[in-house]
């Protein structure tokens, strides 16, 4: 039973005081009218109406079931106005989760695109780069890299997100500049903690590389490239700037791993809020295709 309109159809009945005019005044059939009103009185156990062959008559707890119908359908008329207003403007907080160094590169600046546009919006933008459950911490989106699996979220792609193993030119001066993925196990590998072990993929080797350097930090492991420590594998949004300028060498240009994503995650499709729907749309291509931040290569 639908016990709204079940209420709206009571307050119908005994306000024109017979079914077959609440039944005109609402659309509906007499018959509907009739079994609406027999539905809501079985659902609270009394007798709402008098009925005979002439007029209907309300009972002692018809009359106090009206007044409490009549506050109710109020209550929820102002509740869909409320939210029809909130639907029609884009305002509130927009709580986002994003990884920590493409937040610093390339999320900010888009954020600050993004509420000049709508200024009523305040976003709080939490950096992790572990994964995190939405809806339990209570986030409208997340931005997420990698291969998604799959879950009962909801992902839109927003661009590419390439790895690449590079090294200092001083680096590959000293150990040499490995022609084969086999070649990396004599190599110093800076590795990020959080990435499954992309390092040796497309490999048939199982040895493992010297590790003087573990971080869940990209940009940290980027730093020690520069400086010599080693061979890092990082996404081209974080040391596309360093290749462009000579301070990072791209090696294996042939073997990259696996092509990833950059996704904006979040929990409904069908009852987006006005907020998320206008942001999505606004980072919908908003980082090009290919991504600005392989310029490096033009």
């Amino acid at each position: 039973m639908d016990r709204i309109e079940a209420l709206r159809t009571f307050v119908a009945v005994t306000s024109e005081g017979s079914f077959t005019k609440a039944a005109d005044r609402l659309g509906i059939s007499t018959q509907l009218v009739s079994k609406y009103v027999s539905q809501l009185e079985t659902h609270l156990g009394a007798r709402l109406l008098h009925r005979t062959t002439r007029k209907v008559s309300v009972t002692e707890a018809g009359a106090t079931c009206v007044l409490q119908a009549q506050q109710i359908l109020s209550d929820m008329s102002d509740l869909e106005n409320q939210l029809g207003t909130l639907q029609d403007t884009v305002t509130g907080v927009l709580r986002i989760s994003a990884p920590v160094s493409f937040s610093i590169h390339h999320l900010a600046p888009a954020l600050g695109a993004f509420q000049q546009r709508y200024p009523e919006v305040q976003v709080d933008l939490q950096l992790s780069d572990q994964k995190i459950d939405l809806v339990e911490n209570g986030f409208d989106i997340a931005l997420r890299i990698g291969q998604l699996a799959n879950s009962s979220l909801v992902a839109k792609r927003l661009a590419d997100v390439r790895l690449v193993r590079c090294a200092a030119p001083s680096y590959l001066a000293k150990h040499g500049t490995p022609k084969t993925l086999d070649a990396l196990t004599n190599h110093h590998y800076l590795h990020y903690s959080y990435a499954a072990d992309a390092f040796f993929e497309g490999s048939p080797s199982i040895g493992l590389a010297k590790r003087p350097m573990v971080s869940n930090n990209g940009d940290v492991l980027v730093k020690a490239a520069i400086g010599g420590a080693g061979i890092v594998l990082q996404p081209t949004f974080i040391v596309g700037e360093a290749i462009a300028n000579g301070q990072l060498q791209v090696i294996l240009k042939d073997d990259e791993p696996q092509l990833m994503g950059l996704y904006a995650v979040y929990a409904n499709r069908q009852w987006l809020s006005n907020k998320v729907r206008r942001f999505l749309d606004f980072m919908d291509g908003y980082f090009g295709s290919p991504p600005y931040w392989d310029e490096f290569e033009s």
